[in-house]
């Protein structure tokens, strides 16, 4: 049996690609690049390479074309108080300085105001964000500030881990580095147990 979640979801979803992202522009510019670099786009290895390129930027970047706000309508009444934590959920996205990868996890918390939210839409929320050309200190506000605002929360706890290959497999060429970025609202940045707690349950495996 549907609900109004699902159907969110699913227009969400549906909203995404079709009809927004223009492929044909992408697999131009990819041709222009690959021309530029010199080699030849119509040769066997390549002669497709433009069109599955504009297909996985239509994935990158589909966040760009969806509302996040969409997957956080549906809460449930439920009187608890005490913290909620979505642990070591994974991301990908694309850093907008150089277009490359970035990947890793976020750690999201929240302390419900009577009412709670399934936690698979917590992940749907990091997925729109993600899939948007990004910088990882914004997105870990984006997520936190949205949460904060659309659950009523006491308080919103963020933390978000990260390998950026524009620093691993370019520039300084530093593999195995991390960045690491917090969002604290409310309870969570006034009350330091509360954030001390938080970043506890983070650390532990």
């Amino acid at each position: 049996m549907s609900t109004p979640g699902d159907h969110a979801m699913q227009q969400a979803d549906a909203a995404a690609v079709n009809g927004v992202i223009n492929q044909e522009k992408i697999a131009a510019g990819v041709r222009m690049i690959i021309e530029a670099i010199g080699d030849d786009p119509d040769r066997e290895g390549l002669k497709d390479t433009a069109s599955r390129v504009a297909r996985m930027y239509g994935e990158f970047f589909q966040g760009l074309h969806e509302d996040p706000r969409a997957y956080l309508q549906v809460v449930f009444d439920e009187q608890h108080d005490e913290m909620v934590l979505v642990k070591d959920v994974p991301f990908h996205s694309m850093c907008e300085h150089h277009l490359l990868p970035f990947h890793g996890r976020v750690h999201a918390a929240y302390i419900p105001r009577g009412r709670v939210v399934g936690l698979s839409k917590i992940a749907r929320v990091i997925e729109v964000f993600a899939r948007r050309p990004q910088v990882q200190e914004r997105m870990t506000a984006q997520i936190a500030d949205l949460l904060i605002d659309e659950l009523d929360a006491h308080g919103v706890g963020i933390v978000v881990e990260a390998s950026h290959t524009c620093m691993t497999m370019r520039g300084v060429k530093k593999p195995g580095s991390l960045m690491v970025t917090s969002a604290m609202r409310g309870s969570f940045k006034t009350d330091q147990a509360t954030r001390s707690e938080f970043m506890s349950l983070v650390v532990s495996r």
